[in-house]
């Protein structure tokens, strides 16, 4: 799937003789005046939820990461997940091996239900955790909270997490902020390239979605209210 102002713009730069390489740093460049305007709305001093729902799923685990790190644990992260998201394990200081595992879904208008915790809790024991924790910058339904509650699961939603944030030392908190709001913290990422998508318009629809800058060699695709990987 093309963008139509893309093919179009190929067609013409042909017929003058001109290379596709400049549209192409054109329309780039456009996408990122775009998010530039974008992140200007943010007030980037202090976390809000609405701040904590608009990152990218991929700087979400990076902040999570960062979070268990002040925290004091010890992480290690590995993206082996089809879907290209993180596993992050935690050790305690001076423990030979993780005793925690955990797992993060950035934002969705929907609650988050049973089956990304039956995922996690199937992951416990190869990762050789009793414990684990699935953090999201949305919320529960309660099922969910039902089922974490019997398997050693913690919860933590996007409204205990800026109070955890809270409770840091402030130059932990502080340190957080910057790294949540660092360049462009909007763009999601592609999980197959690990590189930023480009915001594009199906030809028949005129639908919006995010497509990989790496297109057609990637095809992967998000809605343009996606938040994480689909």
């Amino acid at each position: 799937m093309r963008n139509l102002a893309v093919e179009l713009g190929r067609m013409l730069l042909t017929a003058i003789g001109l290379p596709f390489s400049l549209l192409h740093r054109s329309v780039r460049s456009i996408g990122e005046r775009s998010q530039a305007a974008k992140r200007a709305r943010f007030d980037t001093t202090q976390w809000t939820l609405d701040l904590l729902r608009h990152l990218e799923w991929r700087r979400f685990e990076e902040l999570c990461a960062a979070y268990f790190e002040a925290l004091g644990f010890t992480t290690s992260v590995t993206r082996s997940r089809p879907d290209g998201s993180a596993d992050i394990a935690m050790r305690v200081e001076g423990a030979d091996a993780a005793t925690v595992l955990a797992r993060c879904k950035s934002w969705s208008p929907y609650p988050i239900g049973i089956k990304p915790l039956q995922e996690l809790f199937a992951a416990m024991a190869p990762a050789g955790v009793g414990e684990a924790v699935l953090i999201t910058s949305g919320r529960f339904t309660q099922p969910a909270a039902e089922f974490a509650a019997k398997h050693k699961i913690e919860l933590i939603d996007g409204a205990r997490l800026l109070t955890e944030f809270a409770g840091l030392a402030p130059e932990k908190a502080l340190a957080l902020l910057k790294l949540a709001t660092d360049g462009d913290f909007l763009t999601p990422t592609c999980p197959c390239c690990s590189i930023k998508m480009v915001s594009r318009k199906s030809t028949d629809e005129g639908r919006a979605f995010w497509g990989c800058e790496n297109y057609p060699r990637c095809q992967l695709i998000f809605s343009s209210t996606a938040h994480v990987p689909a």
